[in-house]
């Protein structure tokens, strides 16, 4: 009986380890009692954190973790106190209380640790919580208008920047906003204060900050954006800040088809076609060769709908075309720069070398250079074999296949990124009597309150006055 009585106690002692031994396991690692040997797995985060600039240092952490926490085990690998220990990601300091879900810290991710010292009262006061850094940054993207929108609807969907990642993605991909000091291109710069438009972000000198490293004096932060998918100190990837997250539920101008991705072109009415489409027009456009060429932005093109001011001022978005169109697109570009400047295309077929004659001269030779030019001798003035006497005329004969890009007139006004706020506000709302604010009826009665603090105006609903007792006995409810 007793040899049964210990099989039995032993096999509900295995048994309650075996369920239980994870979450015991997992209590000792966040305790720092012992570690665990699989660093990959989802709840383990291993970071590198650069001590000073130089030493640095791989540390696994848990995302239950605070600051603090991670501080006391950097200190033991640092030789260094936890109190001593500043640790700077994305431009902020971490405080000690945050926990490290809330940092946006992924796989991968560098942090900077430098020795702590007394900081400026002006820098404590105007330097914002680091646990704000994502809604500060998602600024970036919307407007005061669209982040009231995305809030008033609940909206779940993630709003991200997108970036053309040249690394191993090869693609337009999630983005990450990074910043580092000017002066010594190191991330112990802290930012005073957050950036909050475009401009900010990609004109220098904007955003000022203070370095934390030694022997820096740098006061000047400098954004750059690096691919979500991978972490690497030397990738760096251009922001297409023209591609959005279609929050709004606006239709393509083209195939009116809602996406969730989409391009806002940067034309009064923000038009809004979805990538698939905007591959399409560009290369419609590109098989006309009907880019334009623009001193300022280079090649590149207006909204699809024809707005004017529109053109597209990061040609990088025409990265989305693809390696084979986009290297046709380059290609294009510099042979309509060398035409502008007075340069020629050899016209012998199956060449095209660029050549930049003088002004004056008439006999052009293509001279054969490694593997450019053929040596064809033409006229510069009808692109035939070099003649003496004038020109014979030639047949104007189109050769050119023209894809037509033909929108619908219907389609293109509805797919406008501002019109979608605009119907909806007026719909639904109407503005106070006193300072014009948009109101918005939810239920209930006729005797509106403006909603502004400086307003505070009593006024009916439907007659749009001053709030009375003619309009509470008359239509009070109705």
């Amino acid at each position: 009986m007793l040899p049964n009585i210990i099989y039995m106690a032993t096999f509900i002692i295995n048994h309650v380890v075996s369920l239980f031994g994870s979450f015991v396991s997992s209590i000792l690692v966040s305790l720092g009692i012992i570690k665990r040997k699989n660093v990959v797995g989802m709840n383990i985060l291993r970071v590198n954190v650069r001590f000073n600039g130089q030493i640095s240092v791989p540390l696994d952490i848990n995302p239950q973790w605070t600051v603090s926490k991670m501080k006391e085990t950097l200190s033991s690998k640092l030789n260094v106190l936890p109190e001593d220990l500043s640790i700077i990601f994305a431009g902020k300091e971490l405080d000690d209380d945050i926990c490290v879900e809330n940092c946006d810290i992924g796989q991968q991710s560098i942090l900077h640790a430098v020795r702590a010292r007394n900081r400026a009262p002006s820098l404590t006061v105007t330097t914002s919580k680091m646990a704000l850094l994502h809604e500060s940054i998602a600024s970036l993207q919307l407007s005061e208008d669209e982040q009231k929108t995305v809030n008033e609807r609940n909206d779940k969907r993630k709003v991200n920047f997108y970036v053309y990642c040249s690394g191993p993605c090869k693609d337009v991909c999630p983005g990450k906003l990074r910043v580092r000091c000017s002066c010594c291109g190191q991330g112990t710069l802290t930012v005073i204060k957050d950036p909050c438009c475009w401009d900010d972000v990609l004109i220098a000198g904007r955003i000022p900050g203070v370095c934390q490293a030694d022997n820096c004096s740098g006061d000047t932060a400098e954004f750059y954006f690096k691919c979500s998918n991978h972490e690497s100190q030397e990738d760096q990837a251009v922001a297409l800040y023209l591609i959005k997250n279609n929050f709004r539920d606006v239709p393509c101008l083209a195939c009116t088809e809602v996406s969730t991705v989409i391009l806002v072109f940067p034309c009064a009415a923000q038009h809004v076609i979805c990538l698939d489409c905007f591959r399409e027009y560009c290369i419609s456009r590109l098989n006309e060769r009907n880019f334009v060429q623009d001193e300022n932005f280079g090649y590149t093109l207006p909204c699809a709908a024809g707005c004017t001011d529109s053109l597209i001022k990061e040609t990088h978005h025409f990265k989305l075309l693809g390696e084979e169109h986009y290297a046709r697109y380059q290609r294009f570009a510099a042979e309509e720069y060398l035409l502008q400047v007075g340069g020629v295309l050899c016209p012998f077929p199956g060449c095209g070398a660029g050549i930049l004659p003088d002004p004056e001269c008439r006999r052009i030779v293509c001279i054969q250079q490694g593997s450019q030019g053929c040596g064809f001798v033409f006229c510069r003035l009808c692109l035939q074999g070099y003649h003496i006497g004038r020109c014979e005329p030639i047949d104007n004969i189109n050769t050119t296949q023209e894809y037509p890009y033909i929108l619908n007139d219907e389609n293109v006004e509805q797919a406008r990124w501002e019109e979608d706020t605009k119907k909806t506000i007026k719909s639904t709302t109407k503005p106070c009597p006193k300072c014009r604010t948009s109101t918005e009826k939810d239920g209930g009665c006729m005797h509106m309150v403006c909603t502004r603090p400086q307003c505070g105006y009593h006024w009916c609903w439907m007659c749009q006055t001053e709030w009375t007792r003619d309009c509470m006995g008359n239509h009070w409810f109705g």
